[in-house]
């Protein structure tokens, strides 16, 4: 019997991943409120993948938070400074957001989007 594609062990490893969130109740790590079955989230690489992390492991976001990390740091300040949930959360305007969203229900969505301030700032960076 020959070796099992990589497509297959990619989708065998979704379904136990699936699996295995269907029987724990999954918490955000950023925000720590639940995150139920139709809350939209998302994988957050840790080290972003641009920058070397595609291996180096995924925490699960409510995907406003996922998007709030990403609409405030660079990929490149992600990989240098702020690798893991902790460092993150210790960021000032984070820290803001966490405090906001952490009251909100546990499915609550909305965009989040760059100030101009911000999107001038990311681009005088590149």
């Amino acid at each position: 019997m020959g070796r099992p594609s990589a497509r297959r062990i990619e989708a065998a490893i979704a379904a136990i991943n699936a699996a295995a969130e269907r029987r724990l109740p999954v918490i955000c790590p950023l925000c720590e409120r639940p995150i139920p079955p139709q809350a939209k989230s998302s994988r957050h690489h840790l080290v972003p993948r641009l920058k070397g992390g595609t291996h180096l492991g995924t925490v699960r976001l409510h995907q406003i938070c996922h998007n709030a990390i990403h609409a405030r740091f660079t990929e490149a300040e992600l990989a240098r400074h702020l690798a893991d949930i902790a460092t993150l959360r210790t960021d000032p305007e984070l820290a803001a957001f966490i405090a906001w969203v952490k009251h909100k229900p546990a499915a609550f969505h909305a965009p989040t989007r760059l100030t101009r301030e911000r999107k001038a700032a990311r681009e005088d960076r590149r």
